[in-house]
């Protein structure tokens, strides 16, 4: 029987040899930035590479036109999967580093994918579009796609830092729409009933709602329909609001008084209130320390120096895949200036020798912490053991 150490030196030696090619298609998504749900060349480049390497694909994937499924399989044994993103912003390109860390999805699983004969049990490249926007893995999710899964992870780029135990806030978006009713705003006020002005005493009382929240909550949202027209009181008027919490429980709760604000603002102004949500809503992150602690050996052990996470921030779809099955997204350095994700920064660092470096050493981590989970049942039951203990209760 061959050696994981053996297994290992296989993998690192593909992607060596792959380097260049991995680099080439990072750098390539980077200057060809797809939208969310639009990502169709993008999701091509994907599927063809995995094709060629052996892996079963279904594209499009669930009713989603970007999305795939691969896989490549022998025999009885663990299940891992491996998400790959490669949506970008508006404006800003990939400032997310989706051209980055996508490719190393993809070179991980190719890289997993030569040696699953040895292991046994399977290996799944999944391709989830739209992360910036609505989400693909959140109806992935809800489909029941990830729930035999051992193991679902990805390593997110991000500047200056590198951890393991990222945290995520969970997410709702709605479109709030208020109804009143016309008048001239001049000659007879009196007689309209103002849509915007219920949108306005919404999100002020939205504002006095913060004074009374958890520091880690965040509440914003902005006016899409004020009126068309000076001297006419508006009777429609419409806000976008998105609310995000440590966790999905409290943030439910939390969204039951947002609606409040709504229901109160719409009484004081004499209008009606409508809302609906306008993404899928994300999931906080459950941690699974037997995971992430097996993901920060192998960051280190490919030089990238692992802090203790800063706790919840930001929102992702892998928070919805965590509630299914065991899942991690490490946060994975790129370079060592402490850059922001979503700036123009952050998008040329993916172009950089040093984000190239990254790609190259993040992929062997990644790939590193399958071939263990695929290896080793016992490293399965601690992490199944960890996603039982951390269900909601």
């Amino acid at each position: 029987m061959v050696s994981i150490q053996e297994l290992q030196r296989r993998m690192e030696r593909f992607l060596e040899e792959k380097a260049q090619e991995m680099e080439a298609f990072s750098d390539f998504l980077g200057h060809h930035p797809e939208l969310p749900a639009e990502e169709v060349e993008s999701s091509r480049l994907f599927v063809e590479a995995l094709r060629k390497d052996g892996f079963e694909v279904e594209f499009p994937f669930l009713g989603i036109e970007t999305a795939f499924m691969a896989k490549k399989k022998h025999g009885q044994g663990g299940v891992v999967a491996l998400l790959a993103e490669y949506d970008a912003l508006p404006e800003i390109g990939h400032a997310c580093g989706h051209s980055l860390h996508g490719t190393l999805s993809l070179y991980a699983g190719l890289a997993l994918g030569r040696i699953v004969e040895e292991t046994g049990g399977e290996v799944w490249v999944v391709g989830t579009p739209a992360e910036e926007a609505d989400g693909a893995k959140s109806p992935m999710a809800d489909a029941g796609v990830f729930d035999e899964v051992d193991l679902a992870m990805m390593f997110h780029a991000s500047g200056g830092s590198s951890w393991a135990d990222y945290r995520s806030l969970a997410l709702h978006g709605y479109d709030f729409t208020f109804h009143g009713r016309t008048a001239h705003a001049a000659a007879a006020p009196w007689d309209g009933r103002n849509a915007l002005n219920g949108v306005k005493l919404f999100l002020v009382a939205m504002d006095l709602l913060r004074q009374h929240v958890r520091p880690e909550t965040r509440m914003y949202g902005v006016i899409t329909n004020g009126g068309s027209a000076v001297n006419v009181i508006p009777d429609l008027a419409a806000c976008r609001v998105e609310v995000r919490a440590p966790d999905k429980r409290g943030l439910d709760d939390l969204m039951e008084q947002v609606f409040d604000c709504a229901r109160g603002a719409a009484l004081a102004t004499g209008t009606t209130v409508e809302w609906a949500r306008f993404l899928q809503s994300f999931d906080d992150m459950r941690p699974n320390q037997a995971a992430e602690a097996l993901a920060r050996e192998s960051l280190e052990t490919h030089g990238f120096s692992c802090v203790p996470g800063p706790g919840a921030s930001g929102s992702t779809d892998v928070g919805n895949v965590s509630y299914r099955c065991p899942a991690i997204q490490p946060m994975m350095a790129i370079t060592e200036k402490p850059l922001a994700l979503h700036t123009r920064a952050f998008a040329a660092a993916t172009f950089t020798p040093e984000g190239h470096d990254a790609l190259l050493r993040g992929a062997k981590a990644l790939a590193e912490t399958g071939l263990r989970v695929l290896a080793d049942p016992a490293l399965r039951d601690r992490i199944h053991a960890d996603f039982s203990k951390s269900a909601p209760r």
